[in-house]
């Protein structure tokens, strides 16, 4: 098949998979609740840590010492806080939790759904009558969703510190100027927006990396494919999503690109 129709495939198959799991998730019995707390702990546990290191180190480096630099050129050092919102609220926060979350989370359901399919077990659960997408597939992609956006609110907290840790100190900034900055600038509609951005990143990590592991073919080295294709996948996803999602939210809500 030439690539474009592979291409093709692959969306509408996603696209279907996505409708499967809406649909196995909205009608009752909702049996999933379970198995939605442990897959949830799971991903909190996996991500956290390399969460918590990626954004803060990241809030240091970037926003905190590369553009608070700029700023001590200008004399405006006191203006880093509302820098952070910016970089890290509306944009760098939800991204590198994205991409994090891709590179763990995303590859372990992955590999562990390629590998059911290549033990035959999926085709073992249709036989007994059960729907492997109802059972395992829309309670993992639920998980995604919602510790996504917890996860969100966590890493913006770190990469902020992170953030101050560089401008004041590093770079001689106070701890008033850099808190009265951030809050002038902090909407409730920034919080919002990047919630809501991580939990569409969130579902699209699950149907992405779910299908990719439903369609395994070719044994183990099968599955190592499906981890490589899901995860490129995942982050030309987040890349095209963020982009759209930035020029929706700054057309909705044009206040929000004055600089307080």
């Amino acid at each position: 098949m030439p690539a474009g129709g592979a291409a093709i495939r692959r969306l509408g198959g996603m696209a279907a998979l996505a409708g499967r799991c809406a649909q196995a998730l909205a009608v009752p019995p909702a049996r999933y609740r379970n198995e939605l707390v442990r897959e949830s702990s799971t991903i909190v546990r996996a991500v956290l840590p390399a969460l918590a290191l990626s954004i803060a180190a990241w809030g240091f480096s970037g926003p905190g010492l590369q553009a608070g630099n700029f700023l001590v050129t200008f004399g405006s050092i006191d203006r880093s806080g509302g820098f952070m919102v910016v970089a890290i609220v509306r944009e760098f926060g939800t991204f590198v939790t994205a991409t994090v979350v891709a590179g763990i989370a995303g590859t372990m359901l992955t590999a562990e759904l390629g590998a059911r399919k290549v033990r035959g077990e999926l085709d073992a659960l249709r036989v007994l009558a059960v729907d492997p997408i109802r059972a395992m597939v829309a309670p993992r992609v639920l998980a995604l969703t919602l510790t996504m956006m917890g996860l969100d609110l966590l890493a913006l907290v770190f990469g902020v510190v992170g953030g101050y840790l560089a401008s004041v100190g590093v770079l001689g900034g106070t701890t008033g100027a850099f808190l009265a900055s951030f809050v002038a600038n902090t909407t409730f509609a920034d919080l919002a927006a990047s919630v809501l951005k991580c939990g569409l990143f969130g579902a699209l990590i699950g149907i992405i990396c779910s299908y990719h592991g439903l369609t395994v073919e070719g044994g183990a080295a099968g599955v190592g494919r499906a981890v490589n294709r899901a995860v490129v996948g995942c982050l030309v996803a987040i890349f095209l999503v963020n982009l759209l999602f930035t020029q929706w939210f700054l057309a909705l809500f044009p206040e929000t690109g004055v600089f307080r």
